[in-house]
């Protein structure tokens, strides 16, 4: 057995959590099916289960584990998955539960995609992507305001929130810079004794656990090998990771070469793994530019088709890179089937964007569960989630003049600045028309995202077949 294995097998029932590999492997799998409406979704989802009803991770613990998740680039919540699943049982338990919260979003998108591929110059098939474009745009707004109502809870937050989006989208400033920038300020603003960034500050008072967890309760006694730092380990983890993660990139880089679908998605979707500060919704606007404008893989206004078919299916949100993977194959196929092609360009997303996820909690778990209480770390979260704040209104703009307009213009004014300019010409009176019902029902009437986004699409295929798709 290697040394790398070891750590999981102190991790069980003998030091005092008492709960098995088998019936955690359950759980988790429950939890992936009902982890429906995105990161904050899947966070109650997670909350509910593991601290209210099975009582494994006290809630201190919990938002310690989703502090640090929310710091990592990539997936949030499937992040939280895997950071509770190893806090439980070492690298295995953290494998089956990040593995299972992506795998049933990767099955059921891989079919929507294929569907997509195979019969979306269908009518009936526009017009139900019609529909669900439309809607996507609203359930993209609400998000902005549920992000927005938690982060936003004082003057200095709205304002690193406004700096954000006035960086992004007038200027094209990177995502790491602003993240980057924004941990800064929270470490300084913090160090300075700024009230706005003492924890708490944002409205929020501290939780405190009664020590009836499992987790707490064992930890409380000894904490496991696996959860202690440990230089050498992390050094193991990390190259295994690595390999990995970046060896399907090194493999087609020496096959295949550079100029090669396959490479460029494998490339590009790692490049995203490192970027992803704040989930999906802060990097799809990029994505969706390089993806139509750069690479080819998709036409305008795709981007929203594969956000809504995430939406609709479990897991993390992120997973619509897969969608991007999938169109960017079967386009550019090379000698294989166009559906082969772009099955295994769905998963090379999936594999570069998810693989490096496991690396950032098994590698720096331990460190993290030694930092529990820092100050200094809790101010730079709520910084950043300011700023992403003002990352994904930048999404929601750019999303909605791309997904209202047919035609726009960047322009190029000078002082490194860019606007977006839409032909008001081509504006889509559909789209504008569902998308304003789509905004009453989650906003007005409180209806549910799930239903909003099928009765969107079924309007949408109604709209074909009344010949008034626009």
């Amino acid at each position: 057995m290697s040394k790398l294995e070891a750590p999981d097998i102190a991790v069980g029932p003998t030091v005092g959590h008492g709960v098995t590999l088998g019936e955690a492997t359950r759980v988790w799998a429950r939890v992936a099916m009902l982890s429906f409406g995105g990161p904050a979704g899947q966070i109650a989802v997670k909350h509910r289960i593991l601290v209210e009803e099975k009582k494994w991770i006290g809630e201190t613990r919990f938002l310690h584990a989703l502090n640090y998740c929310m710091l990592l680039p990539g997936p949030e919540a499937q992040q939280l998955a895997t950071y509770i699943g190893w806090l439980l049982h070492g690298i295995r338990g953290g494998l089956i539960a990040g593995g299972l919260f992506v795998l049933p979003g990767y099955v059921a998108l891989m079919i929507l995609s294929w569907l997509y591929a195979g019969y979306g110059d269908i009518g009936a098939v526009q017009g139900l992507f019609f529909g669900l474009k439309a809607a996507v745009l609203a359930v993209v707004l609400e998000a902005l305001v549920k992000i927005g109502k938690r982060a936003l809870r004082n003057r200095v937050m709205v304002g690193l929130a406004g700096l954000a989006f006035v960086a992004i989208f007038f200027f094209g400033v990177p995502f790491p810079l602003i993240v980057i920038a924004a941990a800064l300020v929270g470490f300084v603003g913090n160090a300075a004794g700024i009230a706005a960034f003492r924890p708490g500050a944002n409205g929020k008072t501290a939780a405190t656990d009664d020590g009836s967890a499992a987790i707490d309760r064992a930890f409380a006694r000894e904490i496991p090998e696996h959860v202690r730092p440990a230089t050498g380990r992390a050094l193991r983890i990390a190259a295994i990771c690595l390999v990995l993660w970046l060896g399907p990139l090194v493999v087609l880089l020496a096959t295949v070469g550079t100029q090669n679908v396959f490479t460029d998605i494998a490339a590009f979707f790692a490049t995203m793994a490192v970027v992803t500060f704040g989930g999906a919704y802060a990097v799809l606007a990029y994505v969706a530019q390089a993806a139509v404008e750069h690479y080819g893989w998709l036409q305008p206004g795709e981007m929203l088709a594969g956000l809504g078919m995430a939406e609709t299916t479990p897991g993390p949100l992120i997973i619509v890179l897969q969608f991007v993977g999938f169109m960017g194959a079967f386009r550019h196929p090379g000698l294989l089937p166009p559906m082969l092609a772009g099955v295994l360009g769905g998963t090379l997303a999936t594999w570069t964007t998810f693989a490096p996820c496991f690396l950032w909690i098994f590698v720096g778990g331990p460190y993290i569960e030694a930092l529990r209480g820092n100050k200094a770390l809790s101010a730079a979260l709520s910084a950043i989630t300011a700023a992403i704040v003002g990352v994904v209104l930048n999404l929601a703009v750019w999303f909605a003049i791309h997904t209202l307009f047919g035609r726009v213009d960047v322009a190029h004014p000078g002082f490194a600045l860019r606007l977006q300019v839409p032909d008001p010409g081509s504006i889509s009176i559909g789209t504008l028309i569902l998308a304003t019902a789509a905004m009453l029902a989650l906003f007005r009437f409180k209806v549910g995202m799930i239903p909003t986004l099928a009765v969107c699409s079924a309007l949408g295929v109604g709209s074909y077949f009344l010949g008034v798709m626009q």
